[in-house]
């Protein structure tokens, strides 16, 4: 697969993991977390704000790996 490809393909799926992500946390936020302290709402927002991290860390590994010609 040509690199401009790979990273064509990979923002794409970036992009929608963001956001998946976003939608996906800020619901369970909202349901869970209604009446809970704010130190508990700043434990969630700071863990779950990081975690997309890892998903995303595969991505780009994907988009930067060897060319196969």
């Amino acid at each position: 697969m040509p690199a401009r490809l790979r990273s064509f393909i990979g923002t794409i799926l970036i992009i929608i993991l963001v956001v998946a992500y976003a939608i996906l946390a800020t619901t369970i936020a909202s349901s869970l977390l209604a009446t809970s302290p704010w130190w508990v709402h700043l434990l969630y927002f700071l863990l779950s704000g990081l975690l997309w991290i890892l998903p995303a860390m595969f991505i780009i590994k994907w988009m930067a790996g060897p060319v196969r010609k």
